[in-house]
């Protein structure tokens, strides 16, 4: 056992004093040493409730015959964070939260480990880390809130309260109508309740073969997530024994495979970046052109909120991620012969009925047959504006954005954005410009729900497009586009571009250009001094000077 270098044999006998100050005996210390690596904190709804998770992970480690040693990770809540200062950390603490995984794992030997994440970038960061890594890992998350209904029958979620604040300061509702929804659209605890990042990530774990069955759908406040926690924990016993590393799972195909379920379901924005990290850390190469190439082949069959109605408790209830998987192995679109930490490939799991969730609604899966789109959920859009890509979700577009011409108004940064659209500044037709946010120049890449929201809540949804060289929430609807690359700060197309520039996007034809002539822009780029963010320090500093493109995933680069 790896564990070994730390419990056995003479020279260990100062290690094995250590284990035994903290009550381990010697009939545990001659068990593997699996480590549990928990995200639990109590400023994030999706974490609060994380400790019952670990205890439930401990106690399937222990009847498979383990020993569970917990240890925990930061994490930061995209809501709170949103809108401020704070969002710089969000994206940037992917890697500090991988970074940290590996220093722990590496410190104390451990033989395997269980990830429990839940939340938007300590997923990836978990998946990050389990590539580099390479023992035997499972993950199982803390689910999926709830999502409750107002008074005249509308799901609410997270989105709903964004979007209330452009309504109301719109006087589309009033302050008891925004005071309703801020104390109903949370209800309790567990990653917020649409298709957005995390829930996002937590499916596309199952699609990769690293967790269990139901760990992207099952409601937080189930009892079935407990249970679930503890298969977790007796599965990893078994993935250990078998060998089984995530290296042998995350292969070139799995990956495809996972792209191909991001399509189906409509998974947020977010995961390409988060999938070209985690593959980047397995060793995997692919391209945004990739991502295309997969969207035209497969087919959107559900519309999650943002982009439509339901939530994860729907597709919970419509048999969850497997049933998704199921449908396009059926179709072709999926490589059933995949390995997956059962030890049985992803097509062996979907046919065994221990691993399939009772279907209870048939409407919200749609056939291969009859999709919402025969495309998928995803674009990844190139042209004079992004040569190295844009990143779209395009079906949370409304149907008349999907092609959209108009004049360029221009900022500087999120803050100037949101002025001018609650100001009543921002017209019909207009194409939002939001640069200097990007993964370096921001330096973190903010996400903009805020604009997209209030864009939305003013009733703009469907008349105004949004681009940045900064990203989007999974929450965010529109024809917003993000992930513009190269970002302003290293001299990309979107530095340049001026007030009332024509800006023509063409999301079916994955074109995004800036209709100025390339000798006029040679000239603006001898003219323009590019910005530089003040006043860093710290790790946020470190970041912005080593982190990639967001065509590569806003990976750390050392070399």
């Amino acid at each position: 056992m790896t564990s070994d270098k730390v419990k056995s044999g003479v020279e260990r006998t100062p290690h094995r004093s250590l284990f035994k100050a903290m009550g381990y005996t010697d009939s545990q210390l001659k068990k593997p040493l699996v480590g549990i690596v928990n995200s639990f904190n109590e400023i994030v709804p999706g974490h609060i409730h994380l400790r019952s998770i670990a205890a439930a992970v401990h106690d399937g480690i222990l009847a498979a015959g383990g020993t569970p040693v917990e240890f925990n990770v930061i994490g930061v809540c995209d809501g709170i964070a949103m809108g401020h200062e704070g969002m710089k950390y969000s994206l940037s603490s992917r890697e500090v939260i991988a970074d940290s995984i590996e220093c722990m794992a590496r410190a104390h030997c451990f033989d395997a480990l269980v990830f429990v994440p839940n939340c938007d970038k300590i997923v990836p960061a978990m998946l990050m880390a389990a590539a580099r890594l390479n023992i035997p890992s499972v993950f199982v998350s803390g689910g999926p809130m709830l999502s409750l209904r107002d008074a005249v029958g509308r799901p609410l979620d997270l989105n709903s309260a964004f979007e209330a604040v452009g309504a109301y300061k719109n006087g589309t509702i009033d302050e008891a109508g925004l005071a309703a929804i801020e104390d109903s659209c949370c209800p309790g605890c567990g990653s917020c309740s649409g298709m957005f990042t995390a829930n996002s990530m937590n499916c596309l774990t199952e699609a990769l073969g690293m967790a269990l069955s139901g760990n992207g759908t099952i409601p937080a406040v189930f009892s079935k997530r407990i249970m679930l926690a503890k298969a977790a924990g007796e599965q990893v016993i078994e993935t250990l024994k078998l060998g089984i590393k995530p290296r042998d799972i995350l292969t070139e195909k799995a990956f495809m495979n996972a792209l191909a379920v991001d399509m189906a379901l409509g998974c947020s924005t977010n995961s390409v970046l988060h999938l070209l990290a985690i593959a980047n850390e397995a060793g995997v190469r692919f391209s945004l052109k990739t991502i295309n190439e997969v969207s035209e082949s497969t087919p959107n069959l559900c519309r999650l909120a943002p982009a439509g109605p339901h939530h994860m408790q729907d597709l919970y209830n419509a048999g969850g991620v497997y049933k998704v998987i199921e449908k396009l192995i059926d179709a072709g679109l999926y490589d059933p012969d995949v390995m997956s930490i059962t030890g049985r490939t992803m097509g062996e799991n979907i046919k065994n009925r221990a691993y399939s969730l009772p279907v209870i609604d048939n409407t919200v899966i749609r056939p291969v047959e009859n999709p919402y789109s025969k495309t998928g959920g995803l674009a990844i859009l190139f042209g004079s504006l992004a040569p190295d890509g844009g990143v779209v979700k395009r079906s949370a577009v409304a149907p008349e954005m999907l092609v959209h011409r108009g004049p360029a108004r221009v900022f500087d940064g999120e803050e100037e954005a949101i002025k001018a659209i609650y100001g009543g500044r921002i017209n019909k037709g207009d194409v939002v410009v939001i640069r200097y946010e990007g993964p370096a120049g921001g330096p973190g890449m903010r996400e903009m729900l805020g604009p997209t929201s209030a864009i939305a809540g003013m009733g703009l949804d469907k008349d105004v497009a949004l681009i940045t060289d900064g990203r989007f929430s999974g929450a965010t609807r529109g024809a917003a586009i993000g992930h513009i690359s190269p970002e302003a700060s290293r001299g990309g197309p979107i530095a340049y571009v001026r007030e009332g520039d024509i800006i023509s996007i063409d999301i079916p034809a994955y074109t995004i250009n800036l209709e100025v002539p390339e000798e006029e822009l040679r000239r603006r780029k001898k003219e323009t001094q590019l910005k530089v963010k003040s006043g860093l320090s710290g790790y946020i500093l470190r970041y912005s000077r080593n982190v990639s493109s967001a065509d590569r995933g806003a990976i750390i680069n050392y070399e």
